[in-house]
């Protein structure tokens, strides 16, 4: 068990699926945690836990809820694609909120940001953290958005923040994309909690991904600074997951997955590389 940070620690969308996972394993580790999403807690609430329904809109609650902690574990939020008008409230302007509420209190925010701000950046690559972004939807462009806005309050305001790029968490793997990006719960669990207590941050990345063995994608980020390094792995299965591929070339060609193929509609596929100017 590692040592209880001094202040509370304050957990958005800690209703969904790995706000819970958080929510028990944080609260293992005995932390005092101050838990909110848009829905209630589906479970009963762990101990040194509070719990409060609330919209991430609304900034006036957020500011409240944050009174006295010294880290945001910012979980909240759309985590699927969406149209951008469903993206935009909790996505966009909640976020704004969660950084405005860490500038007052002085804390640091844990950024769960994801893979699909990097999807369109193709399988054959190795990429390290500071890549250009490529998001692969507006849900990818929000995640690209948040770690833009950790950038801005660490230059301008000195807000300290780790945006962990999730790949895949899952209980296990569950087809051949999740070889290289799955993350297993307890992975993610000793990741956040390295970011809590990491003596210094500054806005850094981590790929959000275990030891797998087919993790070439992704390279070249903070994980070292921060004391992290993933036990688990998606290796074991392997042989049985080698052939689960879905059949779209988009899909398959893409780091994002079928992030990649939804309302895909051009007529041929980009041209490899970052920059075209305009020609293909």
């Amino acid at each position: 068990m590692t040592r209880a940070p001094a202040k509370p620690v304050f957990l958005t969308g800690a209703s969904g699926k790995l706000g819970r996972v958080l929510a028990k394993s944080l609260s293992d580790e005995g932390w005092t945690l101050v838990m909110t999403d848009i829905v209630p807690f589906p479970e009963p609430l762990p101990r040194n836990a509070t719990f409060t329904v609330a919209d991430l809109n609304d900034g006036v609650t957020i500011l409240r809820l944050a009174e006295g902690c010294g880290a945001i574990v910012h979980l909240g939020g759309v985590s699927v694609e969406r149209p951008f008008e469903e993206v935009l409230g909790p996505n966009i302007r909640g976020l704004f909120h969660i950084y405005e509420a860490a500038r007052r209190e002085k804390a640091r925010v844990i950024f769960a940001s994801s893979n699909h701000s990097i999807g369109f950046h193709e399988r054959t690559e190795s990429i390290g953290a500071d890549t250009q972004f490529l998001p692969d939807g507006f849900y990818g462009l929000s995640k690209a958005y948040g770690e833009l806005m950790g950038r801005l309050y660490w230059f301008k305001h000195g807000v300290e923040s780790v945006n962990v790029r999730i790949g895949s968490a899952y209980p296990e793997p569950i087809n051949a994309r999740m070889l290289s990006t799955w993350l297993s719960y307890g992975d993610l669990s000793r990741l956040v909690v390295c970011a809590v207590t990491a003596e210094k941050t500054g806005t850094c990345v981590v790929w959000g991904a275990s030891d797998n063995g087919r993790m070439t994608w992704w390279r070249d980020d903070a994980r070292a600074e921060l004391g992290w390094k993933p036990t688990d792995s998606a290796d074991p299965y392997a042989g049985q997951l080698s052939g689960a591929v879905s059949g779209d070339p988009v899909e398959e060609r893409y780091m994002g997955g079928a992030f990649c193929s939804l309302g895909y509609s051009r007529s041929a596929p980009a041209p490899a590389g970052l920059f075209t100017n305009g020609k293909e």
